[in-house]
């Protein structure tokens, strides 16, 4: 069972003051493709997993952003640690 759920609203500085949805698009394809289990909400990603394996995929999330040509990142991040198990089901199974 997963130890951690991590939320993130990533919101890259783009170049000329363009949109951030094709970044954002793109931060949640390194989410997608790490095979962690997440929900997409409108101002935030929720992941399940292993805590460091979840920091990784933030990691790998910031660094496409520079790839892409953003100067810089902001990561807001809302961590629940949990060594004895966690799922997003199990903290919201009573709205269910």
């Amino acid at each position: 069972m997963a130890n951690s759920l991590i939320s993130i609203q990533i919101i890259p500085k783009t170049k000329n003051g363009e949109s951030v949805i094709p970044y954002v698009d793109e931060a949640i394809k390194v989410i997608d493709e790490s095979g962690v289990k997440y929900e997409v909400h409108p101002l935030e990603t929720t992941m399940e997993g292993e805590f460091t394996e979840l920091m990784r995929v933030i990691e790998k999330m910031n660094e496409r952003m520079i790839e892409m040509g953003s100067s810089n990142v902001i990561s807001q991040v809302k961590i629940l640690y949990q060594p004895s198990g966690i799922t997003m089901g199990k903290l919201t199974e009573k709205y269910s």
